[in-house]
């Protein structure tokens, strides 16, 4: 992607213009960011996603009697009729799960993978909404059918509204408003409080970002890193300890071992890098491939394109994919990085790689993780 080119998807704006000025910082409203959009999901098979076991859905009601959430999958006999007004059905992850919404994603890479997480369609009768909310994540609305009606403040108070299955702001302050036409879109920073309602029927799609926090990345990062040292662990041994008469009392050699162990897996700046591109590349539970062990194996000299659900990032000294690291240098590492981000190498990139690096896109074929190129 060139990011000094202007996009209509950003009103004209370059993506680096847009990360300079908007990125984490105020909203942007887009008219005709995609013009004249059609579904790429239609309702009955939007329904069909929701009700399925390896798709996250909810159904959001509200009625007289307040707010309703129900967690998927939601058969369509769970859903209420499309006549009745006020309800909302949200289905997570459809980019992993229809190629062209997976391609629409793919306009939004201007932002390092590692922070794009999922694009979710949401499908409301009339009146439909969740409620006014706030986000911690930076987020794109893409209306896409029908309308819908935008207010949006900052987050001035934070209090929800008690005994809600929803976070729903208890003191929202709109400072603008805005009716989203097919095609247009708005972006919001993290922190934002908005709140969206349809009218009429309408559907909207909503691109998410992954923002970790810091106590969940030291965890996935640290469980890593621990698991690879198993096959390197030191006993703690005590030769020397004399008889105590105060056996409650926590032996200070031994606080001083663990403090040598802390020290040593935060040193080790290698097993690091690992532990983060692992985590940040392994896929969600529900997520699973199509391996090709069945099949006969594929011909990848006509070159290779991932599959939808492959999460391929790299840093100076690795390739990360789906949760697996590999050491790359040299031409390999240079291909490689290409594959992760462009998604597909040609016939005469597959035909550069060294035997070793082919053989791995064999075993990633096999496994599903990517796939063969048409060769015509």
């Amino acid at each position: 992607m060139d990011i000094d080119k202007k996009l209509s998807l950003l009103g004209g704006l370059t993506p680096a213009q847009f990360m300079r000025r908007h990125w984490h910082k105020k909203p942007l409203l887009i008219r005709q960011a995609v013009p004249g959009p059609e579904p790429l999901v239609s309702r009955a098979e939007l329904f069909e996603l929701a009700g399925r076991d390896d798709v996250e859905s909810r159904l959001i009601v509200h009625g007289e009697r307040g707010w309703t959430l129900r967690h998927g999958p939601l058969p369509r006999r769970a859903l209420p009729p499309l006549s009745r007004p006020g309800w909302t059905v949200l289905v997570q992850g459809v980019d992993l799960q229809v190629d062209a919404v997976h391609a629409l994603m793919q306009q939004f890479r201007f932002v390092p993978d590692a922070r794009l997480d999922d694009l979710m369609i949401s499908y409301a009768t009339d009146g439909g909404g969740v409620g006014p909310h706030f986000d911690s994540y930076d987020v794109f609305l893409l209306q896409v059918h029908g309308r819908r009606r935008w207010r949006i403040g900052r987050l001035d108070d934070p209090q929800l509204v008690p005994g809600v299955p929803l976070k729903i702001l208890a003191n929202f302050e709109p400072e603008e408003e805005w009716v989203l036409e097919p095609g247009d879109m708005l972006y919001l920073p993290p922190r934002w409080a908005h709140d969206g309602i349809a009218e009429g029927e309408c559907m909207t799609y909503s691109v998410g970002f992954r923002s970790p926090r810091r106590s969940e990345l030291a965890r996935e990062v640290l469980v890593r890193m621990l698991e690879a040292q198993e096959e390197d662990e030191v006993l703690y041994r005590d030769p020397g300890q004399p008889a105590t008469g105060t056996p409650g009392l926590i032996p200070p050699p031994l606080r001083d071992h663990a403090e040598r162990a802390i020290a040593r897996l935060l040193g080790d700046r290698t097993a690091l890098d690992c532990a983060l591109g692992e985590y940040l590349t392994e896929p969600k539970p529900h997520v699973w491939f199509d391996g090709a062990a069945a099949r006969e194996a594929a011909d990848l000299s006509g070159g290779v394109r991932l599959d939808r659900r492959t999460r391929m990032m790299y840093d100076a000294r690795h390739v990360f994919i789906n949760g697996e690291s590999y050491r790359a240098g040299g031409r390999d590492a240079v291909l490689m990085r290409r594959l992760a981000d462009r998604r597909e190498l040609g016939a005469g990139e597959v035909a550069r790689l060294s035997d070793g690096a082919r053989q791995l896109l064999e075993q990633w074929a096999d496994d599903g993780w990517l796939h063969a190129l048409d060769p015509s």
